[in-house]
């Protein structure tokens, strides 16, 4: 199965069970997307393409791992483009949240994609369309800053609102939701 295909099934399941009417057009639109762009999942696809994010959570202490992005100046959840050699949303993700952060032993959490936000993008290309997870961290872990962030730093569950956008804030929401589910 390729990236694609691999993106088409995720989303073809994506909120079946109870998600915002948002999210519902969102997942929509993605799949119109991936429908309409064999290159959808890749960089060069000048109309929009597909990215893979985690928030990276340390449930036990209540708090989130975030990067100050060199490129945006801001506070954001790890995440980036799809690489040749990625076979799955959720292992994009993971490499990402990994490479970003420095901590090995990241987790997904369990259930697939938490959240999807598409936003403007400069040009060349106009959008991203990200599919979200969430990625827990062992107790004790430590993270390194990468050549892709100015700064980490972990965040209380209760200041993330002031320090980063209202995408995050909302990323953060379904996973603490996803959390107290256990799943």
């Amino acid at each position: 199965m390729s990236l694609h295909d691999d993106a088409v099934s995720v989303l073809k399941s994506y909120g079946r069970s109870g998600a915002d009417a948002q999210q519902s057009q969102l997942r929509l639109a993605y799949l119109d997307h991936l429908a309409g762009h064999p290159d959808a999942m890749w960089k060069a696809c000048g109309a929009g393409h597909l990215t893979a994010s985690a928030l990276v959570v340390d449930p036990e202490r209540g708090r989130v791992l975030l990067t100050l992005h060199k490129k945006l100046g801001m506070w954001l959840q790890m995440g980036g483009h799809c690489e040749p050699e990625d076979t799955t949303l959720a292992g994009a993700a993971l490499r990402e949240a990994t490479e970003e952060s420095g901590i090995s032993g990241l987790t997904l959490l369990p259930g697939g994609p938490v959240r999807l936000d598409r936003h403007p993008i400069p040009a060349p290309c106009h959008w991203h369309l990200d599919v979200q997870y969430a990625a827990v961290a062992s107790a004790g872990a430590v993270e390194r800053i990468s050549d892709e962030s100015l700064d980490l730093r972990w965040f209380p569950y209760d200041q993330v609102a002031d320090t980063a956008d209202a995408s995050v804030v909302r990323l953060l929401e379904s996973t603490r939701e996803r959390l107290e589910q256990g799943a």
